[in-house]
């Protein structure tokens, strides 16, 4: 597997999802509907985690999620927050690519801030 991020991007995609998670951020995977790249995994986890389905299954989740609630009154999609027994992962997609991002357990609004850093890397860098 190929970079698929110019190594400044991915260096600003790593940055801004571990400065605003700190310590707890286990993971941090580029990806876009056919490829993936994962950018940051903390040293304590084990590497051998299947990403294909993940990524397959966000993508679609991104795609229905979408086209679900396009045009209601909750307004434009912004993110996900998939919470798990042992953490959380937050997806900011684009059209053509995404990130998700894996933490440890934190508080909720925490993620709006890793979520509008990422979002802010989407509109300068891709």
């Amino acid at each position: 597997m190929g970079a698929l991020l110019a190594d400044e991007v991915a260096e600003r995609i790593r940055s801004v999802s571990r400065t605003a998670l700190g310590e707890s951020c286990r993971s941090v995977t580029y990806f876009t509907k056919d490829d993936f790249e994962q950018l940051y995994l903390r040293d304590d986890l084990e590497k051998d985690a299947d990403l294909t389905g993940f990524i397959g299954h966000e993508w679609r989740g991104f795609r229905l999620t979408q086209a679900a609630y396009e045009g209601t009154e909750l307004g434009k999609y912004k993110y996900t927050v998939r919470a798990f027994e042992n953490g959380y992962l937050i997806r900011v997609t684009g059209d053509r690519e995404g990130v998700f991002v894996t933490t440890d357990p934190r508080p909720l609004h925490d993620f709006e801030t890793v979520a509008d850093a990422l979002r802010e890397v989407f509109r300068e860098d891709l």
